[in-house]
């Protein structure tokens, strides 16, 4: 895969001078570039010669940076976002991936000096909430290659467009910074755009007998309707969903590359569910009316993208999620046809808590979609050999738990069918054969499925036990619970404040200046008047609750655990 043209290459090493009155960004890669000038006034920017002399009166503080992110406008001053920390976590079809592990946010807010003293308070409120963005996880980038497109896309590309800056060929939907990219593009400063997205990166190399295997999966979470597990469901007027996800498996092995591509996402029209306190607040499905259309939007963009869609719906046919599901069932039949299918498979009923071998029961069910639309293969010459022609589209209530278990039954599947085609594995020949590979492979899903979570919901996946081990476990039983309390935290005494600064990330929420000046958005419900001694109580209530359930009806479950 060609990376993008050297002229538009991104600088990979930096150095950032912090003046009284400026910031100073300088390419630290011996190639003599033009240094960037930023104004800590009013944040203006452009390219100089050189770093200023500096003298006793401006003393500078100097630090290694490894990108720039980004610029934020707020009231009255602008906040550069550069990266302090990285660490490099693998490779993506040749090219070095890595980790961002420390945010910083840089003010340029001088001109505050002179601000009114009301915009100065709603100035530091909403600076407050940059600390949040400061601890944003799951961010990845490359300096050679573009992170935002599968394989396939990638091989599909032009020359003409393989030769653009990196932002340019990026798919916006997956760049989580193109939002604060937007004022350096203004500014043509193309060799300091960063592009990063958000997921997750994990790859592994085994051995099968004399040959080595390199698998990678790489998730990228969508910005159209970023946001937290309560804060975020369903999709909005334009079909973009909550919790949207792209899951890409690759295998690399005797030179062949092979990909393939599932997403994740939340139903697909207006619901919701308000914090309220209650362990699991009520579903609400909003403008019913517009269902329909709603979901017609989203499923042709996908079909657009991706090609035949396989929509497997894994929520209960009972309780609130039944409303959902049923609701969901009844919108796919105005909408399903060649190109587009609606399955629906009662994880809970069937699997139970325990069960999850009879996914087998969806898979044969599918088995017929995967194998009619494939895989992305390129054989050693870099020639395509084989395309993905569709995708599977999995979703549960938060697209986490049953989502992950499923997906990753299915990319174990997607694997053995790749590697009997390059002629590695035998016609009954599978992943458990290889002990290593297997526990590996295992590994690899359950970090996976962790990652996506905690950017969701704040903690681990539930029933990554099984996606580690193969089976469930007491201490995964355990640990489940305890991660139900802790989001059951979050949802009701933090995640509106972090869901108001991926907003004002994203820029879903436009920060301006109005005559009649409107105060700063809100906590939701609870999380306004919560103070710590409150939430403890209420976990340590909803705990003694979780706890008499686990004596009324969960025993069994232990038992059998214990015992399996």
């Amino acid at each position: 895969m060609e990376a993008a043209d050297s002229r538009n290459k991104l600088h990979s090493r930096l150095r950032l001078w912090e003046f009284p009155d400026q910031y100073v960004i300088e390419p630290a890669d011996g190639s003599g570039a033009h240094c960037l000038d930023i104004s800590r006034l009013d944040a203006s920017m452009k390219l100089i010669d050189q770093v200023p002399e500096c003298n006793s009166v401006r003393v500078p503080k100097i630090h290694a940076i490894y990108g720039v992110v980004g610029m934020l406008k707020l009231l009255a001053g602008s906040y550069l976002v550069v990266v302090t920390e990285s660490e490099r976590v693998g490779s993506f079809l040749g090219h070095p991936i890595f980790k961002v592990t420390t945010l910083k946010v840089l003010p340029c807010d001088h001109s505050l000096k002179n601000s009114p003293e009301e915009q100065k308070k709603m100035e530091t409120e909403f600076s407050k909430l940059l600390s949040v963005a400061e601890k944003t996880t799951g961010l990845y980038f490359s300096y050679e290659v573009n992170l935002t497109l599968s394989s396939q896309r990638l091989h599909d590309l032009g020359v003409e467009s393989k030769s653009l800056p990196l932002w340019r060929q990026a798919e916006p939907r997956f760049l989580w910074n193109n939002y604060m990219l937007e004022v350096l593009i203004d500014n043509k400063l193309d060799q300091f755009l960063l592009p990063i997205i958000q997921g997750s990166f994990n790859s592994f190399e085994t051995a099968i007998g004399r040959d080595i295997v390199d698998v990678t999966l790489i998730a990228r979470r969508c910005t159209r309707r970023n946001g937290t597990r309560m804060w975020r469901r369903g999709a909005d007027l334009d079909g973009y969903v909550a919790n949207f996800v792209e899951t890409e498996q690759i295998v690399q092995m005797n030179g062949y590359s092979s990909s393939f591509v599932q997403v994740r996402g939340s139903i697909p029209f207006m619901w919701e569910q308000i914090v309220d306190l209650t362990y699991k607040p009520k579903f609400e499905i909003v403008q019913p009316e517009e269902a329909t259309r709603i979901a017609e939007r989203h499923f042709l963009d996908l079909r657009k993208k991706y090609g035949s869609v396989l929509a497997v719906d894994l929520v209960n046919k009972h309780g609130g999620e039944g409303r959902l599901s049923e609701k969901y069932a009844s919108v796919m039949q105005h909408i399903t046809g060649d190109d587009i299918r609606y399955l629906h498979f009662d994880f809970h009923k069937i699997c139970g808590h325990i069960h999850f071998e009879r996914l087998s029961i969806l898979y044969e069910q599918i088995e017929g979609f995967l194998e009619q639309n494939g895989y992305f293969l390129l054989n050693e010459k870099g020639d395509k050999m084989k395309e993905q022609l569709g995708v599977v589209r999995s979703n549960c209530i938060d697209c986490l738990d049953r989502t992950n278990v499923t997906q990753s039954m299915i990319g174990r599947k997607m694997l053995e069918l790749q590697l009997k085609r390059i002629g590695v594995f035998g016609a009954e020949e599978t992943i458990s054969s290889h002990l290593n590979f297997d526990e590996r492979y295992k590994i690899l899903w359950a970090n996976h499925g962790d990652e996506i979570s905690i950017q969701y919901s704040g903690t681990p996946a539930l029933k990554g036990d099984f996606v580690r081990y193969g089976h469930r476990t007491a201490h995964g039983v355990v640990k489940d619970g305890w991660s139900s309390l802790v989001r059951y935290y979050l949802n009701n005494f933090a995640d509106g404040t972090k869901q108001d600064a991926i907003d004002l990330l994203q820029g879903h929420y436009i920060v301006a200046v109005s005559r009649d000046m409107a105060p700063v958005p809100q906590k939701g419900g609870l999380e306004a008047v919560a103070n710590f001694p409150v939430a403890l109580f209420v976990v340590l209530i909803s705990f003694w609750f979780a706890t008499m359930s686990l004596k009324q009806g969960k025993y069994c479950m232990i038992f059998l655990l214990l015992n399996s």
